[in-house]
């Protein structure tokens, strides 16, 4: 297939993913789930084996350190991030364990993982686990018992189908200066009646009578010259924003970024850059 009968494949739920470069960390031994559950945004109790959430590791101040999947495998916790991210997961994890009998050890590059963007009934050895998504499934384990798939979408077209469907990434989405509310993250990643967690005070004062000054949005109907990270939004001439990731020219689905919270969408913007400048729409 080319890139863009690949697109479509995603589009339409046909279509393997091999993600293998996320960051995966395991945390092991019998106080794995009541250290976590102290530390992480999400809700950890009363998860059963097989059972997945998204959560978040915040900085103190309530900043975000890792935006990451939990899965329960047994007594063990199976941790899953953006590529790149899984030694700064694990080293992070490994800074607040205090007289805590649990192991954190960053596996990336042993584990891996297919994300298979409609249905699938392939057979997986005893060692891989099947995880429910929005979209289908992921297959994930050591990388020796994935299954070879027929097909693999490439990275190019998944880029363009993530943007689309404004999926955030670290750190191009989300990096360290992100509250959790600017992109959304709270409504699936925070539970605000679990008690205590790491940063809990800024997002649960935002939560209750505060607000951010940005939203993270997508941008599509762009016409112009096709815009680079980092482009200045504008509106009636001030700037009011940034894109964050661009869709490859080649499938031009559009762009995230963050613009100021007074931007409704959908709201027409301009987007300027040194050496070009184009249109869009705010969704």
């Amino acid at each position: 297939m080319n890139e863009i009968d690949e697109l479509q494949a995603l589009r339409t739920g046909d279509a393997v993913v091999d993600r293998s470069d996320r960051g995966f960390v395991l945390v092991t031994g019998t106080d794995a789930f009541s250290f976590l559950q102290a530390l992480v945004s999400a809700d950890l109790d009363g998860l059963a084996d097989g059972d997945a959430v998204h959560s978040l590791l915040l900085t103190p101040q309530g900043k975000l350190d890792v935006d990451f999947r939990l899965v329960r495998v047994g007594d063990d916790a199976w941790l899953d991030c953006d590529p790149g991210l899984g030694a700064q997961l694990a080293a992070s994890l490994n800074r607040f364990k205090i007289r805590v009998q649990a192991d954190v050890v960053d596996r990336s590059g042993e584990f891996g993982m297919l994300s298979f963007i409609g249905p699938d009934a392939a057979e997986v050895a005893p060692g891989v686990r099947r995880v429910p998504t929005r979209w289908g499934h992921d297959l994930m384990g050591p990388r020796a018992e994935l299954p070879v798939p027929a097909v693999v979408i490439s990275p190019l077209a998944y880029e363009a189908w993530r943007i689309e469907r404004g999926l955030p990434v670290q750190p191009f989405d989300l990096d360290d200066s992100t509250i959790p509310q600017e992109a959304f993250l709270e409504q699936d990643a925070v539970s605000f009646t679990k008690g205590c967690f790491l940063g809990q005070e800024l997002v649960c004062r935002i939560d209750s009578r505060g607000h951010v000054n940005r939203f993270l949005r997508r941008f599509d109907t762009i016409e112009g010259d096709w815009p680079v990270r980092g482009a200045e939004v504008v509106v009636d001439g001030k700037v009011v924003g940034a894109l964050t990731s661009i869709a490859p020219a080649a499938l031009p689905t559009g762009a995230l970024g963050y613009v100021r919270r007074e931007i409704d969408p959908p709201s027409a913007v301009e987007l300027r850059w040194d050496g070009g400048s184009a249109t869009a729409v705010v969704n």
